[in-house]
């Protein structure tokens, strides 16, 4: 039986995600105006994966539609930011739009970083809309095989 690892905040932690998103789309309609205007010009958030892979923390965030030169990842006091915008398309008129679904405007998503994470060895890739951020955790945060000693 493979040995799970008990992360006793792990469910606060999505209940707390949860309840910013039902906060989110409560109030987005009460900000005054309709449901295009938010899309054409409120904040977003996107969606994002965090977990754990060969000795390092992942983190992909789906960013279609935006250039990777409008993003802005930075690390300040151990918390990974990533900022950017989804422009809408100037070649399309509002007046002509029957529907808009997909969100533009800014966006800005914050994560505080365990103490494991070497921040000097971020790394940073995006491709297909898909931008992966690799955390390495430092090695003395890695695991390690200790030999036990047999006395005679």
């Amino acid at each position: 039986m493979p040995m799970v690892r008990w992360e006793p905040f792990h469910n606060l932690v999505s209940i707390q995600d949860r309840m910013n998103r039902i906060f989110d789309d409560a109030f987005r309609g009460q900000r005054g105006g309709t449901e295009d205007d938010w899309a054409l010009g409120g904040n977003w958030a996107p969606a994002v994966d965090i977990f754990e892979q060969g000795g390092n923390i992942v983190l992909k965030a789906e960013l279609p539609g935006i250039n990777a030169d409008d993003v802005d990842i930075r690390v300040e006091n151990n918390v990974l930011t990533l900022r950017g915008e989804r422009k809408f398309e100037t070649d399309v008129k509002r007046e002509s739009c029957h529907r808009v679904e997909r969100a533009y405007g800014t966006f800005s998503r914050s994560f505080t970083l365990p103490n494991v994470v070497d921040t000097e060895k971020i790394k940073a890739d995006y491709k297909d809309g898909v931008l992966q951020v690799t955390l390495p955790q430092k090695e003395e945060a890695k695991p390690k095989q200790i030999s036990i000693a047999v006395g005679k």
